[in-house]
């Protein structure tokens, strides 16, 4: 199953690919809309051998990755520094 954004995203990870792409998420609502659009690129980040990392996530939305059991999937990024 493909999704809209797909070939964006492997443009973004052209040749030489980056390991992560830092994704602002300040703006997200959380739900899971949110959850969905968050997780399918992350999926197809990792089988280019790549990863999204997550930066300003709200306090609701880290709980809502927690409880859907994406918290070890869609890493956080804070300060620079992942969490």
């Amino acid at each position: 199953m493909s999704f809209p954004a797909a070939g964006r995203l492997q443009s973004c990870m052209a040749v030489p690919r980056p390991q992560a792409l830092v994704c602002d998420v300040g703006a997200v609502v959380p739900d899971a809309t949110a959850i969905d659009a968050l997780a399918r690129p992350q999926l197809h980040a990792r089988r280019l051998g790549a990863e999204i990392r997550l930066r300003h996530a709200s306090q609701e939305l880290q709980q809502l990755l927690e409880f859907a059991g994406l918290g070890e999937v869609l890493r956080l990024e804070s300060s620079g520094q992942v969490e």
